[in-house]
């Protein structure tokens, strides 16, 4: 016996409108989604780089801080005050010509052999001996020297250039307050050892009157923390590097030290360092003068304020299409199959509508042949 087969027959009309309200919807609800979920991973990347950025300038802070109380450290140390002290004395009662008469013979013996005898003897010292160790135990100090009230050297690790220190940047800093503050100088690249270095001077005070003495200065190895950020390594495309406040890179992968390189994230930064909205985002999304649109996260360390030289700003940056391109490729293909289902759908609408109108066309053509038989009769 054979069975009955059930059959379900909707009009083409019929079905096509209820694709259009069906489709339609669910296609621009999935364009929607997919937009939004774009939008959201572009907000959770720049927060990731905002976080990124600052935790470097922190730690880029800490290690400029951290140097600095090393040095102020050694000026406060008993035996380099007591040297300084004691330095200092062969200047009472002695007149301004005969102190000038006295640095000028020393400054002509520093370069021959006949400073030779007292330069062991400054070396002889218990407080150079002091510092020695300290510069053994912390390798990031490269040299400390000290000088008394006159710029004279007095002790330190290593024999300066020169006898008078008074020409160098720091003293002149110091000579401007009566009470001077550390500093901190810009930073500088030695084509010998390949050290790219900072110079940190602190004043050495008398204990008791607080009356400036004499000051210490360390160079200090910045290859440490520049190490630290050249391995950051932000997927392929991103990088995390150090600009100063004029867009001249720092330090960056793959950019040698004496190279003056602007940063081209910098002009697109430059606005939003300005104003108080900018900063606590943290991140901008730009598109470079290559073309090509960047994710670029930037933070402040914060050194300015303290030590002008080192106006340094953070920055992390990643090409948009890999920061972002797994849920924005989604969107696409959400818009992709969009677009198609209004193609198929257009398509399919006309083809309902030609056969509509092929059907009307053949009922007429019956009734036609109907009316000539039954005259011809």
């Amino acid at each position: 016996m054979p069975f009955d087969t059930a059959e379900f027959r909707i009009s083409l009309q019929k079905l096509f409108v209820a694709l259009v309200v069906i489709v339609i919807p669910i296609m621009l609800f999935g364009l929607y989604v997919g937009l939004q979920a774009n939008r959201q991973v572009q907000q959770m990347s720049g927060a990731y780089f905002r976080t990124i950025t600052r935790a470097t300038a922190a730690i880029t802070s800490e290690y400029i801080a951290e140097r600095v109380n090393e040095v102020v450290m050694i000026a406060n140390q008993p035996g380099v005050q007591q040297s300084v002290v004691s330095a200092n004395r062969a200047y009472v009662n002695q007149a301004e010509s005969a102190m000038q008469a006295r640095a000028e013979q020393m400054e002509k013996k520093w370069t021959t052999a006949e400073s030779d005898g007292l330069v062991a003897k400054m070396f002889a010292s218990e407080a150079s001996q002091a510092i020695r160790r300290h510069r053994d135990l912390n390798p990031k100090l490269l040299r400390i020297t000290v000088v008394d009230q006159a710029g004279a050297f007095v002790t330190g690790t290593d024999k300066p250039l020169h006898y008078f220190q008074t020409d160098s940047e720091y003293w002149r800093a110091f000579a401007k307050n009566a009470r001077p503050s550390v500093y901190v100088s810009d930073l500088r690249y030695d084509d010998q050892s390949r050290t790219q270095y900072i110079s940190i001077s602190a004043p050495v005070f008398q204990e008791g009157s607080g009356r400036f003495i004499g000051a210490v200065t360390a160079l200090v190895d910045m290859s440490p923390l520049f190490a630290y950020l050249e391995q950051q390594q932000i997927a392929q495309t991103g990088r995390l590097f150090l600009i100063k406040d004029d867009g001249t890179v720092v330090s960056s992968p793959g950019v040698a030290p004496q190279v003056k390189v602007k940063s081209e994230e910098y002009n697109a930064i430059r606005d939003a360092l300005g104003t108080l909205h900018g900063r606590e985002a943290g991140y901008i999304y730009a598109t470079l003068p290559n073309g090509t649109n960047y994710l670029i996260g930037f933070a402040d360390p914060g050194l300015k304020p303290a030590y002008g030289n080192l106006a340094w700003i953070v920055i992390a940056s990643q090409e948009t299409r890999e920061a972002t391109g797994p849920v924005r490729n989604m969107a696409y293909f959400a818009l992709f199959l969009l677009i198609v289902a209004l193609i198929l759908l257009s398509v399919f609408g006309a083809y309902v509508f030609e056969h509509r109108k092929q059907v009307i066309e053949d009922i007429e053509d019956k009734e036609e042949q109907q009316k000539k038989m039954a005259a011809a009769s």
